[in-house]
């Protein structure tokens, strides 16, 4: 245990703007790709915690430079985004806002007790922090959250922040996602970051890289994608 770092804000996931064309009453089903705006709120407070819209990240104080804002394109039934909110696209039209509540279960988890660590409040003087209940936490790469401090001890809770809420979204599907690049893209995006620029000819995905992936990594990869994508023929690694 050797790093600990305070925590200014919550992280919502990458997002990214892609507009085309919108809105008809096509029906989504499982595996289509779709683009999706949505707002996701705690149930019993109205906090929202993660969102596509800049406005509304701003209006809620959770914006974030570090953070791309607008629609993403996700694979219906590949968990993209919170279970909870997967489950209920499929079979959803387009252009129509919905709403969904659902349990902890189908979101960040229930409370586990074993993730809750008491750690000696010397270690934190030793970095520089005073320990307070309340204080977000990095400690060698995991998020957590002070409990209390007593006695010498500090209570660390490793649960998810939003671990044990019911959530709600609400979200509206905008487009079904047909052309084959745009697929690619989004989903090497989603699943590689910025850190991977992808190429997409004669249904050839090529991917570029600073590092070498290893061939595991890029068997897994593959397999990945051209489940979700049978219309690719082939997948190629590159370093830059």
């Amino acid at each position: 245990m050797t790093l600990f770092k305070p925590i200014a804000g919550s992280e919502v996931a990458s997002k990214e703007l892609v507009v085309t064309r919108r809105g008809n009453n096509m029906v989504v089903k499982n595996h289509d790709f779709v683009e999706i705006e949505y707002t996701g709120k705690v149930t019993e407070n109205g906090m929202v915690f993660d969102t596509t819209d800049k406005a509304v990240a701003e209006k809620a104080g959770i914006f974030s430079q570090k953070m791309e804002y607008g629609t993403i394109i996700v694979c219906v039934g590949e968990k993209h985004v919170l279970p909870g909110l997967d489950n209920d696209i499929n079979g959803k039209s387009l252009s129509k806002e919905y709403t969904v509540k659902f349990g902890p279960e189908l979101g960040f988890g229930k409370k586990d007790t074993k993730m809750f660590q008491l750690i000696a409040t010397n270690k934190f003087h030793k970095e520089g922090i005073k320990p307070m209940p309340g204080l977000q936490i990095n400690v060698d790469g995991k998020v957590a959250v002070v409990k209390s401090v007593t006695g010498g001890r500090t209570l660390v809770d490793f649960n998810h922040p939003l671990a044990g809420k019911e959530l709600s979204y609400t979200y509206k599907l905008l487009r079904v996602v047909t052309d084959v690049a745009e697929k690619t893209k989004a989903l090497v995006h989603m699943q590689l970051g910025h850190n991977v620029t992808s190429e997409f000819a004669d249904n050839m995905l090529t991917l570029t890289s600073k590092v070498d992936f290893p061939v595991e990594l890029q068997n897994m990869i593959k397999e990945q994608i051209m489940k979700l994508i049978p219309e690719l023929k082939e997948i190629v690694f590159k370093k830059a």
